[in-house]
């Protein structure tokens, strides 16, 4: 699940306690909030006639978080259920979070209502980096910022680590895997249930760089890192400028966190590897797109909190960006799984069409093993042609025959030599339609018809017909 919030009551908030800023975060539609727990201040005193026989639970005036008993071996005791007696000296934590345990319990219970994630932030100058005796007064406060945090069920509990002030890298680290270890123990004896979160820095000389918070975390168990991308950011030179980069830094701490991260995030200006100030995510170099598309595509569990000047305008601003690149990815992601689904109905229709196949030929009769196969001899006879051959058959043949007269043309001369007789023939035939008709006369004799040259023979005479004589008048 991803939730957003601001660090700290929201600034439209009208009212300024803890119950009135969780409220505002409801009807702002976020669902976390990281309350700030910057100013400190413990105050002893003795107790009243009036508070003995209470709890720390039934005073409403003030914040107790320790009593005291005793002067010369003195009882420390932090059960909030423990009976008040005369001359206790009571330890009393002035801050804005809330005026009495009454107001704590009812914010936990209208956070867990109303579904808002609560965490809490300890004080900026902590100094974990000295030894023992020099960070007790911050090893107190984490004490009770604990105690508060566990009461509130708010987890975790960032915390700053302190500067170098002079060490080398080794014994900061040494200083504060001890100082850690103890506040953890103190934690278990005493029934607070809690995290401890260790914050990235955004300047040099502050400890807190990604590498140094992966070495404590390995080193101390019960504590995750804190990633504030725009400490990181500043530190790094401007590192996380695309996806690839936020993919590599959760990778990097994925292994202390399970895949569920706490983020800081706003805009901001660095140089020289140094945060400068907090500024809108609109201004400056660290965009919030890239490590949204990670955050989609990785499904990472993940509280982000703006730090950003805007607080929960910011924080709501992230949220639009986030779902408007969720929808994207969910739309592209459906169109892919539409395609995968026509690729997959058609490769099922192609397999159904094969396996169709396959079973026609199988289907198909086949030859007996045992069955004596009989083959006809060819014989003489020619077999009956079949109707639809017999009718292409006779078709063809009066094709052919009709073909035959249209051609009257003189044959060329490649052809001639094959058709010669039938050349002498049509010119034996051509002969007496061109004879002229022969003209007989009584008295004379009819003239001789010169002989035409050619191929054809000449034509015969006509034989003389012996001309009777007329009887002669004399003989009479």
């Amino acid at each position: 699940m991803i939730r957003f919030g601001p660090a700290g009551i929201p600034l439209s908030c009208k009212g300024r306690t803890l119950i009135d800023g969780i409220e505002d975060v409801h009807s702002l539609g976020l669902t976390a909030i990281e309350l700030q727990l910057v100013r400190m201040n413990i105050i002893d005193r003795y107790a009243m006639e009036d508070e003995v026989g209470l709890t720390p639970r039934d005073i409403t005036t003030d914040l107790i978080v320790q009593i005291i008993r005793g002067e010369e071996d003195p009882l420390i005791i932090t059960d909030l259920s423990e009976t008040i007696q005369d001359g206790d000296l009571l330890v009393t934590l002035i801050s804005g979070i809330a005026p009495n345990w009454a107001d704590v319990n009812f914010a936990r219970d209208l956070a867990k209502k109303l579904d808002i994630t609560l965490s809490l932030h300890s004080p900026y100058y902590m100094d974990l980096t000295q030894s023992s005796d020099v960070a007790l007064p911050s090893v107190e406060i984490l004490r009770w910022g604990g105690l508060i945090a566990s009461e509130m069920g708010a987890s975790p509990l960032v915390i700053h680590l302190g500067l170098y002030e002079g060490r080398d890298e080794e014994d900061a680290i040494n200083n504060i895997v001890s100082n850690l270890a103890s506040i953890i123990d103190w934690y278990e004896e005493n029934n607070v249930n809690v995290v401890l979160g260790l914050e990235t820095s955004g300047r040099q000389e502050v400890f807190g760089s990604v590498d140094e918070i992966i070495r404590i975390c390995d080193e101390v168990e019960g504590v995750i890192p804190i990633i504030n991308v725009p400490h990181i950011h500043s530190r790094e030179n401007g590192s996380l400028m695309t996806k690839e980069d936020f993919e590599d830094l959760f990778a990097k701490l994925d292994n202390f966190t399970k895949s569920v991260f706490y983020v800081h995030f706003s805009g901001v200006e660095h140089e020289d590897g140094n945060e400068i100030r907090y500024t809108p995510i609109k201004k400056g170099d660290l965009r919030f797109e890239p490590m949204a598309e990670a955050m989609i595509e990785h499904l990472y569990e993940m509280t982000i909190i703006s730090g950003s000047p805007l607080l929960e305008h910011d924080a709501m601003y992230m949220r639009v960006i986030f779902e408007r690149n969720y929808t994207r990815q969910v739309q592209k992601l459906k169109r892919m799984a539409e395609k995968e689904e026509e690729t997959r109905i058609e490769e099922e229709r192609l397999a159904k069409e094969e396996e169709g196949a396959t079973k026609d030929t199988k289907s198909a009769p086949k030859k007996k093993s045992g069955a004596k196969v009989v083959t006809k001899k060819p014989t003489g006879k020619k077999t009956p042609p079949k109707p639809a051959q017999a009718k292409k058959a006779s078709a063809k043949k009066k094709s052919a025959s009709k073909k035959i007269p249209e051609k009257k043309e003189p044959v060329e001369e490649k052809t001639a030599p094959k058709k010669a007789p039938a050349k002498k023939k049509s010119a034996s035939k051509k002969i007496p339609e061109k004879k002229e008709p022969v003209k007989t006369a009584v008295k004379k004799a009819p003239a001789k018809s010169p002989a035409k040259k050619g191929p054809t023979k000449a034509k015969p005479s006509p034989a003389k017909t012996p001309s009777k004589k007329k009887p002669s008048k004399k003989k009479k």
